[in-house]
């Protein structure tokens, strides 16, 4: 088996899964029935446009993303900083360590298809080299544009200790990370980090690395409280009752990171529409928003702008605060980050 694939889950692994309540015997299973429409019928034609249909899936040239500035991200804050690069992957200062949450800088997100899913933006493994000391990087679950092994790789050596979905560290473990350096979580498991309490919290979606390991890990997002704010970084998911349950137990939050990309009909239930993410935000208890999952790579038959154009016509609307910064830019949650910068890709 390829390396890229990571680990399948041994008879230890499986015991260790059957603990959770969300386990049904042979997999994790969603709070609520969640289905995808894809089957045999639909799929030529999805494949179809998936690789042949490509106008204005991708930006006309390569997203810019800026320069790490480490002494700017690294000086004292009382408010937590972050940087977004695409995606899902953004990092963060906060409580003076650095956090990275869903670190996927690869090329690639189908690094084992016969097609290649290519990055909007250019030479994105070698950011890592500048980064700092990672005190904690977490994961929110093992799709390939979240997991990428070579971006790992490249961490490995600056990562102090992870944070994962339950199951995703036999992948990790595979690929040389110490199995003390990792601690798996449950939905709603939590525990204190320095002074950050973190939460995973659920999501409405699905994992699997390959054919046979499909639900055999857990996915999710991730809240972040400190004794001055309180974020959440929403994790891939279909809009679901979770999203009211997680504002009642851990709201209000301060600002979080929504999921809003790579939506399709045929997979509705696991990833939102625009309009439903700025419809979860509301329902979850947050203050203010920052559309994420998209910029980085043509994973669904929309356009490239239609995520954050859809969610920004849409929080208008309801008149929710929002913000979407430029890839790589450092910025504090309580800056006005509405520029729309993609208007000036051409």
């Amino acid at each position: 088996m390829r390396k890229q694939f990571g680990a399948r889950a041994s008879k230890t692994d499986i015991q260790n899964y059957a603990t959770s309540k969300h386990w049904d015997g042979t997999k994790f299973e969603n709070l609520e029935v969640t289905k995808m429409d894809i089957n045999f019928q639909t799929l030529p034609r999805l494949l179809y446009k998936q690789f042949c249909e490509k106008e204005g899936r991708e930006p006309l040239r390569k997203l810019p993303i800026a320069l790490f500035d480490k002494p700017a991200f690294l000086s004292a804050s009382e408010k937590t900083k972050f940087i977004w690069y695409g995606h899902s992957a953004i990092l963060l200062r906060m409580n003076g360590l650095t956090l990275f949450i869903d670190p996927m800088l690869g090329p690639n997100a189908a690094p084992i298809a016969p097609f290649p899913v290519k990055r909007f933006s250019s030479n994105t493994l070698e950011l890592i080299d500048d980064f700092p000391e990672i005190d904690l990087l977490l994961m929110s679950h093992d799709h390939y544009d979240h997991l990428d092994l070579a971006s790992i790789q490249r961490l490995k050596p600056k990562v102090k200790h992870y944070f994962v979905a339950l199951g995703v560290a036999r992948h990790l473990i595979k690929w040389g990370v110490p199995q003390k350096d990792i601690t798996e979580f449950d939905w709603w498991s939590n525990q204190s980090f320095k002074d950050i309490e973190i939460t995973f919290t659920p999501t409405r979606h699905f994992s699997g690395r390959g054919l046979t390991d499909r639900a055999k890990s857990l996915w999710g997002g991730w809240a972040f409280k400190t004794a001055k704010e309180n974020i959440w970084f929403s994790g891939d998911s279909g809009y679901g009752t979770h999203f009211k349950t997680i504002g009642e137990q851990l709201g209000p939050f301060d600002f979080a990171f929504m999921e809003c990309g790579q939506y399709n009909e045929n997979w509705h239930q696991i990833h939102m529409y625009p309009e439903e993410s700025v419809r979860a935000a509301l329902e979850s208890r947050v203050a203010k928003s920052m559309p994420v999952h998209w910029a980085g790579f043509p994973l669904a038959q929309h356009s490239w702008k239609d995520p954050i154009e859809r969610f920004v016509e849409e929080a208008m609307k309801q008149q929710i605060s929002y913000g979407h910064p430029v890839m790589g830019s450092l910025h504090t949650f309580n800056e006005n980050l509405t520029h729309k910068w993609w208007d000036d890709i051409h």
